[in-house]
């Protein structure tokens, strides 16, 4: 990537993992676009936190579920701050159930979080992250575990890996790198909301580190891979967990 200004959009950044990145890569230099769902002020204080900082950045509403939606999200983006060099899907969200207990709305409502809306980002992006940006998808260390509870979820997140590994191969020619990143437990209202110290605990008891991961140590990783020193990196998944699998 040249040394002309940079622009990230990050999915899913009103808070938990994806508001670590935006203020990651707002300080790595990125205007970087805060997009969001519902969270309009959770999104507004973390562009406040950026521009404290000296960064610049803009919050987007958009449901990338919805793939007018993820246009939208783009041409604002390339309206505020110009060309795309980063994209980082991110949004995603989490309902554990045994599979027999799944229901038809909440499989509905992970499939098209977690995979049409990565599905809908790396196809905007493929087309509009400028030749030589970065794709970095959000997937989960569960894939290769396999927790009961966690089917539907790590389904979708295997989709994203395997659309990873094929878009890495057809972006190459354009010097865009596609990887994802897998995160472990991490302390985020995401992983923590409904369960007991006891799952806590027992999670953390699983972790070499023994500890659960934070938001930063997924950011420093996805900062990582959003810079030139990633260049050679392609097409493939991080896992970030502390040891766990």
């Amino acid at each position: 990537m040249s040394d002309q200004p940079r622009t990230a959009i990050v999915t899913g950044a009103s808070k938990g993992i994806g508001a670590a990145i935006a203020k990651r890569l707002a300080s790595d230099g990125f205007r970087t676009i805060v997009n969001y769902a519902s969270g309009a002020a959770e999104a507004q204080n973390v562009v406040a936190a950026i521009e404290t900082a000296g960064g610049r950045a803009k919050a987007i509403g958009a449901d990338v579920a919805d793939a007018a939606a993820m246009r939208t999200l783009f041409d604002q983006a390339e309206a505020e701050f110009g060309p795309v060099d980063v994209l980082v899907n991110n949004a995603g969200i989490l309902k554990t159930a045994p599979l027999a207990k799944v229901s038809d709305e909440e499989y509905r409502r992970q499939v098209a979080v977690n995979l049409t809306g990565a599905f809908n980002g790396m196809r905007e992006g493929a087309t509009r992250v400028r030749d030589g940006g970065r794709i970095i998808n959000l997937s989960t260390s569960i894939i290769g575990n396999y927790l009961p509870a966690y089917g539907v979820y790590a389904a979708t997140k295997a989709a994203v890996e395997a659309m990873t590994h094929v878009l890495a191969k057809e972006l190459g020619a354009r010097g865009i790198t596609v990887n994802a990143v897998a995160p472990g437990p991490v302390a985020t209202e995401m992983f923590l909301t409904g369960r007991s110290e006891e799952l806590v605990r027992r999670a953390i008891n699983d972790i070499p580190l023994g500890r659960l991961g934070r938001p930063d140590d997924i950011a420093g990783v996805v900062s990582f891979l959003a810079s030139p020193e990633s260049g050679w990196i392609n097409g493939q998944v991080i896992k970030v967990n502390g040891g766990r699998n």
